[in-house]
């Protein structure tokens, strides 16, 4: 999670929440950027256990990695209270930022390219290993941790995580699960118009099972295999109803920013945010603080950042800001970082890519969008819709990408365009086997039913 918002305009009124949105839409003649997000879960090489946030005995903990890398960058620092929670680039780029069981985020800057995200990738794992490999800290390429319980998971001292923390056990099962135990990489992309967001809206909803199950890298939970590709994704549909899902209403009649106005104001709230105190309001409505009428802090007016700091807390496998979110696929390796912005740039910033995948998506109703959403952690690339495997479908998508990338026409230093980014998927669509199932086998035979082997063979190279 990125930077809580710091912007105290006062707001009164539903149209103003409208506007935010609103000013958002890039003009046609704009370049649109990528943002690129990744989490990773540390832990200690010599005995494979998480790292907590302060120094545990002579081992460094989050709060040094923290610290080294702000001495590498030379960002800024994040403070919750007094405690470094996180790094921005003062320049306006990236940042850094802690979730909930110490996964560690590079929240990228928004790019032009995906040859400059590799390249952001590039500066920040070489900096990071630097500093993380003095301190004998390694990054798991999972998208779930495999083998600590949630009890033997540290905490990080934000107070916006516990409060979600005593919210989340009262509206789904697995909330804890998804802040403490769980990681995922995410691009952002820009729309031009309130009709091009609700286009991308909707074609991004639809796609995002059969990203889940491409990108599918968290088979293990506890030590053991938990029956599903995606433990991560499973985790997500037992968290919290109210500010997750498939947002079946963005596919009626006449949405748009004002309809996703009223869904956000009606997801409750975690928390206000005044000053360095994070007041604890969870469960209760926005549209009470907009009318200054929040009974837990009464008189209080809403300015722009508590609304920018609402929609952050809102968790739909699409999230709408000023830009759109795409929240479907599993943390991973090197490859699949660059292998989710190409295949959505491909997508989104070639008109006649979006037409085609939003033919390809465009028979298929709420009730089987959601069912594949429900079927795409266990089944991964044989769960079906429309009586199509999601393999075949996603060969499909990898070709109308493909040639988006192609139009695109954005050259690395050797030439090359943007779909050398595609071949992590297209090796998994044409394998017929995720990186889910690989690692099962190797759970199953030389692992030797033991989870402990991955932490020498998944763990990103740094």
């Amino acid at each position: 999670m990125a930077r809580d918002v710091s912007d105290t305009t006062p707001i009164t009124s539903r149209a103003a929440l409208i506007s935010w949105f609103e000013a958002g839409c890039k003009s046609e003649a704009a370049q649109l950027h990528i943002g690129t997000e990744h989490e990773k879960i540390p832990f200690y090489d010599a005995t494979h256990t998480p790292v907590p946030y302060q120094k545990n005995n002579e081992r460094g903990g989050i709060q040094q990695l923290l610290e080294g890398m702000q001495a590498a960058l030379g960002w800024e620092p994040i403070l919750d209270r007094d405690f470094l929670i996180g790094l921005t680039d003062p320049k306006g780029g990236g940042a850094l930022s802690l979730e909930p069981g110490g996964q560690f985020e590079l929240s990228g800057a928004p790019l032009l390219d995906v040859h400059a995200t590799a390249e952001e990738l590039s500066v920040h794992f070489n900096a990071l290993a630097a500093v993380a490999n003095p301190l004998g800290i390694k990054f798991l390429d999972l998208g779930a941790s495999p083998k600590w319980s949630r009890a033997e998971t540290p905490i990080m001292p934000k107070q916006r995580y516990g409060i979600m923390s005593r919210y989340m056990p009262k509206v789904g099962a697995l909330g804890l699960d998804m802040m403490f135990r769980t990681a995922t990489i995410q691009v952002n992309l820009d729309f031009t118009s309130e009709a091009d967001m609700v286009e991308k809206l909707r074609v991004g909803l639809a796609l995002q099972p059969v990203i889940t199950a491409l990108f599918a890298n968290s088979p293990f939970l506890d030590g053991i295999p938990t029956g599903r590709l995606s433990q991560r994704s499973w985790i997500w549909r037992d968290t919290d109803a109210d500010r997750t899902g498939m947002l079946p209403f963005a596919f009626e009649q006449g949405f748009g920013f004002e309809q996703y106005v009223d869904y956000a104001l009606d997801v409750p709230m975690y928390f206000v945010k005044r000053g360095d105190i994070y007041h604890d309001v969870a469960g209760s409505n926005f549209r009470d603080l907009l009318a200054g009428h929040l009974p837990q802090l009464p008189g209080v007016q809403a300015t722009l950042s508590d609304w920018a700091n609402h929609l952050s807390t809102i968790f739909p496998e699409v999230r709408l800001k000023t830009y759109l979110e795409m929240r479907g696929a599993d943390g991973g390796p090197r490859g699949h970082m660059t292998a989710l912005p190409a295949i959505f740039a491909g997508l989104y910033y070639d008109r006649l890519a979006l037409d085609e995948a939003r033919q390809l998506t465009k028979n298929w109703s709420t009730e089987m969008r959601e069912k594949l959403r429900q079927d795409a952690p266990i089944q991964a690339l044989e769960a079906e819709i429309d009586q199509r495997k999601i393999r075949d479908i996603a060969r499909d998508l990898l070709v109308i990408a493909s040639n988006g990338l192609k139009r695109r026409a954005k050259f690395d230093k050797n030439g090359r365009d943007e779909r050398i980014y595609l071949a992590p998927i297209e090796e998994i669509i044409d394998d017929g086997k995720t990186l889910a199932q690989k690692r099962l086998e190797d759970f199953n035979g030389p692992w030797r039913g033991s989870v402990d082997p991955a932490f020498v063979d998944c763990v990103l190279p740094i």
